[in-house]
C-alpha cells in the first residue's frame, strides 16, 4: 500500500497505535487542496510525522508551514533546520495562535482537552472576525474515542484547576466510561468519559453551535478527523464533495470501533503478561535467596555439629542436612 510522498505511518508505529494524523494523509491533503491553501499551521507537531508530509506538499505548491509545539522532538528540530518553508514555534498553541498570521488552514492536534481546544477555536474565530476575513479551514484530530468525550492533559498544571477534570489512575477501554486495569495509557486522561466541558468533540460542537452556520464533518477513522468550514464560503462545494462519503460513515465507524477494541484488549493482555512476568521474576529472586540460605546452612559446621549432637543423644533434628540437600538439588 502506498501513501502520499511514500511516507509510511507504520514506520515508527509498528504496533498500529495510529496516533499520527499521517494515517489520514489523503483526506488532510485533499482538504488543503480543496480550499487552495498556501499556508498551514500545525498545532502539536511533536516528532514531525505529519509535518514532513505537509512540507513535501508545500514544496509542490510554494506554500509555507508553521509547526507549533512546546516540546518538539529532535526529528522535528532537524526537519525545521532543513526546510526554509517550515517555521517551528516552541510555545503553547493559544499563545501562538493569538499572535501569528492566520493560515489558510489550521490543524489542531495538540493538547486534547476541552479547555485548550475551546480556546484555540475561540482565538482563531475572534482574529478572523477582527480581520474581516473568512474562518480558516480547521482540521481537528481525536474527535472520536478516546478523547472525543474525555479530556487528556499534556501538562495538567497548564489548565486552570476549575477547567480540569479529575485525573484517571488507570487505562482506558472503549465502552467503559471510567478506567480499567491494563487499558490504553494516555498522558493524563480524565477519570471519566462524558459530561460537560469534557473532550475534543464536545468543544468542537459547542464552537459550531456558537458560530452557526459552520459545518462540521467527522471522519470516524484513526481516532477521528474533524473538519470545520464555512458553508457560505467559496470552497463549500469542493469540501462537501470530498468529505460527503466519509462524514459519519457507519461502516468506517464500525471499523474504528473494532480497531480500538482490539487495540485495548491486546494492551490489557500485554499488561497482564508483563505483570505476571514480573511476579515470576520476583518469586525467582526470593527462591534464589532461600536457596542461598539453605546452601549456607548445608555447609555450616555449626549446623553439622548440632545435628551430630542431637543424634548422639538419640534425638531427631527438626530437619536434617539430607532434607536440605533434597530441597536444593
Amino acid at each position: 500500500m502506498s501513501f502520499p510522498f511514500d511516507l509510511d505511518p507504520h514506520e515508527r508505529d509498528p504496533g498500529g497505535w495510529a496516533t499520527s494524523l499521517l494515517h489520514n494523509a489523503e483526506l488532510v491533503l485533499g482538504c488543503l487542496d480543496a480550499v487552495g491553501a498556501r499556508s498551514v499551521t500545525e498545532v502539536g507537531s511533536f516528532m514531525g510525522e505529519l509535518t514532513r508530509l505537509l512540507v513535501r506538499w508545500a514544496d509542490d505548491r510554494g506554500a509555507i508551514v508553521v509547526a507549533v509545539d512546546t516540546a518538539p522532538h529532535a526529528d522535528l528540530e532537524t526537519l525545521a533546520a532543513e526546510h526554509e518553508q517550515l517555521e517551528l514555534l516552541r510555545e503553547t498553541s493559544i499563545d501562538a495562535l493569538a499572535r501569528i498570521p492566520l493560515s489558510d488552514a489550521i490543524i489542531l492536534d495538540g493538547d486534547h482537552n476541552h479547555y485548550t481546544v475551546s480556546h484555540e477555536l475561540t482565538v482563531i474565530a475572534r482574529r478572523a472576525e477582527q480581520q474581516r476575513r473568512p474562518l480558516p479551514l480547521l482540521l481537528l484530530h481525536d474527535v472520536c474515542w478516546p478523547h472525543g468525550r474525555r479530556d487528556d492533559y499534556y501538562v495538567p498544571d497548564r489548565i486552570p484547576s476549575e477547567h480540569r477534570q479529575p485525573l484517571a489512575r488507570a487505562g482506558l477501554h472503549p465502552g467503559e466510561p471510567g478506567t480499567v486495569y491494563g487499558g490504553i495509557p494516555c498522558d493524563n486522561p480524565a477519570a471519566h468519559e462524558g459530561g460537560p466541558r469534557n473532550g475534543v468533540l464536545t468543544a468542537a460542537e459547542e464552537f459550531i453551535a456558537e458560530h452557526e452556520p459552520l459545518r462540521l464533518a467527522i471522519v470516524p477513522a484513526f481516532y477521528g478527523l474533524g473538519v470545520i468550514w464555512e458553508p457560505a464560503g467559496p470552497h463549500d462545494a469542493a469540501l462537501s464533495a470530498l468529505l460527503s462519503t466519509w462524514d459519519r460513515n457507519p461502516v468506517l465507524q464500525r471499523l474504528e470501533d473494532n480497531r480500538v477494541l482490539h487495540l485495548a484488549n491486546t494492551h490489557i493482555q500485554l499488561v497482564i503478561a508483563r505483570d505476571l512476568q514480573q511476579r515470576v521474576a520476583d518469586n525467582d529472586r526470593r527462591l534464589a535467596r532461600r536457596r542461598e540460605l539453605l546452601t549456607r546452612m548445608l555447609h555450616s559446621r555449626a549446623f553439622l555439629a548440632a545435628e551430630l549432637f542431637l543424634r548422639a543423644r538419640h534425638r531427631s533434628p527438626v530437619f536434617s542436612r539430607r532434607q536440605i540437600r533434597d530441597v536444593i538439588e
